[in-house]
């Protein structure tokens, strides 16, 4: 089965609907078009029918006289060579925030290295790695912690400019309410209720095309400054939460929900964190698209706090196959290589 989470694929070519699965929308602050995930497992024909749908999806959102062929083949050529060489699943995640979309595939399968200057026409390997290097940009090949690889690329089409979507916290009538918290943190409950209501909410009230990828950007703005107000209104706080305040936050809210992060660097460039344990549990696997909302939290705080422009990295994920979540919040610029695979939130941007 091919399990879809995502807001704009659109139908599959072919109709074939009845054995899909949608999930949350995907979405986060200061985005153009809602990342999307995928999960599938190592099988020919589930691969075939996800090769149409993201070509469908480029279709829909390039711009006139792009190179959708290429861009296709290249996609091809990486999702056929982690089919080929995995025995596990995989994941495949698109995300379009910036003019060309980056795809990412996660596998299990044995690692390798890039070479591709040793690929000749006759390698019976490489050639198809070799094909997509001269079709995309910044072709890259990194092993995963554990096991399995991670391959990334820059696809050759562009999208149009469009609406931007970092939207500042609602201020009146916002879940969870503080009389929720127990011990500055909100639980489970009062949690996934607000993220219930919220999104109905926020839904009613937006109208038009860009409804989808504001959705989530929205609501992880009102829950996430609702948790910061509840830790504050518990321990006293007044004015700006510094790194080591920060760090506390974050861990103290997600343990409060069932994750389990702790800190593993704290500087005033960056907050490094891991985590043993999704509050969404196994079932984020097939969902990887919910790890938008920890972005979003973790962005909206780190921003309002600092002042500053902060960009959130989902460097592992336990929803792709990772042992543990590994998130790097940049309370300064990032490299500039990992442009491609980071939220930005606005420092300008207020509860």
């Amino acid at each position: 089965m091919l399990i879809r989470p995502g807001p704009d694929v659109g139908p599959t070519p072919g109709g074939a609907a009845a054995d899909e699965v949608w999930a949350l929308l995907p979405s986060r602050r200061s985005e153009t078009l809602a990342p999307m995930d995928w999960y599938l497992p190592t099988d020919a024909a589930v691969a075939s029918q996800l090769r149409a749908e993201v070509r469908a999806y480029l279709e829909r959102h390039a711009v006139s006289g792009s190179d959708i062929a290429g861009a296709e083949l290249a996609f091809s050529e990486l999702l056929t060579n982690a089919v080929e060489h995995s025995e596990h699943d995989i994941w495949v995640s698109i995300d379009w925030a910036a003019r060309r979309p980056v795809v990412t595939i996660h596998d299990l399968g044995p690692g390798f290295e890039l070479n591709i200057s040793e690929v000749g026409i006759d390698s019976p390997r490489g050639r198809g790695l070799s094909i997509a290097s001269h079709l995309t940009d910044q072709l890259t090949v990194a092993a995963k912690r554990a096991e399995g690889n991670r391959v990334s690329a820059v696809l050759n089409v562009e999208r149009p400019e469009t609406q931007d979507h970092d939207r500042p916290a609602d201020g009146a009538g916002r879940l969870p309410e503080a009389r929720d918290a127990q011990e500055g943190f909100f639980g489970r409950e009062p949690f996934l209720l607000a993220l219930t209501v919220e999104l109905a909410q926020t839904v009613d009230r937006e109208q038009g095309p860009s409804v989808a990828e504001a959705v989530i950007a929205q609501v992880g703005a009102n829950v996430g400054g609702s948790m910061e107000a509840a830790h504050r209104n518990h321990l006293a706080i007044e004015g700006d939460l510094d790194a080591h305040g920060i760090a506390d936050l974050f861990v103290g809210l997600k343990a409060a929900i069932g994750g389990d992060f702790y800190v593993i660097e704290e500087g005033d460039d960056r907050i490094v964190l891991g985590n043993r344990r999704c509050p969404f549990g196994d079932g984020v696997k097939h969902a990887p698209s919910l790890c938008r909302m920890t972005s979003s939290v973790f962005g909206g705080i780190a921003s309002r706090n600092t002042h500053r422009d902060v960009a959130v990295h989902l460097e592992e994920r336990i929803a792709v196959g990772d042992p543990e979540c590994r998130v790097t919040i940049w309370l300064d610029s990032p490299p500039e290589e990992l442009a491609p695979f980071v939220h930005h939130y606005r420092g300008d941007v207020r509860t």
